[in-house]
């Protein structure tokens, strides 16, 4: 198997630079990640790790650094710079991306309303010469995508969004997000609220649809904003640690739960409490 530095880039940032008023709260973070990557990004209240993960998504101005993604609209899915891009072209690299809110966001409706809308609104813009796709097709890449999150889909399919329990919430919204196969799906705090048991299945779903084979054939990248030191220990991803703005750890797992001492070792220790205010 490749290693991550073999593999091609799927985001590079560099000297990345945000404050709000006279509040700095990135400072020069430059860092690349490999196409295949499972990458989190912790850290206390206040770190960075929001504000990065929407800079790495285009949804947030720099002020001052670079973000590259890869265009996987493009053959060999190059590189290119978010800040040269008009909104088309800005539209047609989000068209393979993907995400997975910290609340869902799920609007009112059913669990087909939800992930129709995205699938009908992805195919639209992704084909616009094409006709709308075919609602019973629309309907099978639904329940195909339930039934890759565990759930039955038969079952669910119709249910509204207020008949869902939390951890049913969480497996829609994962759903939604790969019904469109994405190469790149960005988490945003995806266990805060659920019970211990919820999580452990979530940290399952999120390490079987990282690895699940794309129509393409290329590997699949995630990027998790997370608190939850027990999905680390699950999933064993690169850990990114922000602190004050700044990088201080980047490694896998293994090495950042031995720090013994310094700013990583202290979040550790903290981390359950951060995860339960959460």
């Amino acid at each position: 198997m490749a290693t991550a530095a073999m593999r091609p880039l799927e985001l590079q940032a560099k000297e990345l630079v945000k404050s709000f008023g006279e509040q700095p709260v990135i400072r020069k973070i430059s860092l690349d990640i490999a196409r295949g990557e499972m990458v989190c990004v912790v850290g206390g209240s206040g770190s960075g790790k929001t504000v990065l993960m929407h800079m790495l998504a285009g949804l947030l101005a720099t002020d001052a650094g670079r973000v590259w993604a890869a265009d996987h609209s493009l053959p060999s899915a190059p590189l290119v710079d978010l800040a040269t891009l008009d909104s088309d072209a800005i539209d047609r690299v989000r068209l393979h991306w993907a995400v997975v809110f910290q609340k869902n966001a799920l609007f009112s409706g059913t669990v087909f309303d939800n992930i129709a809308l995205l699938l009908r609104e992805h195919h639209a813009m992704a084909r616009p010469m094409d006709p709308p796709i075919d609602d019973d097709l629309v309907r099978e890449k639904a329940s195909m995508a339930l039934t890759a999150v565990a759930l039955n889909a038969a079952d669910v399919i119709d249910k509204d969004r207020d008949a869902l329990s939390g951890g049913m919430a969480k497996r829609v919204a994962i759903a939604r997000a790969i019904a469109i196969d994405p190469a790149l799906i960005f988490y945003d705090e995806p266990t805060t609220g659920l019970d211990p048991v919820i999580s452990g299945h979530i940290h399952e779903l999120i390490f079987s649809t990282h690895h699940a084979a794309r129509s393409s054939g290329t590997a699949r990248t995630s990027l998790i904003v997370t608190h939850d030191k027990e999905l680390l220990r699950r999933l064993q991803p690169r850990v990114l640690m922000l602190h004050e703005g700044e990088i201080a750890f980047d490694g896998p797992y293994s090495a950042f739960q031995s720090q013994p001492t310094g700013p990583a070792h202290d979040y550790l220790q903290a981390m359950p409490v951060l995860h339960a205010r959460r």
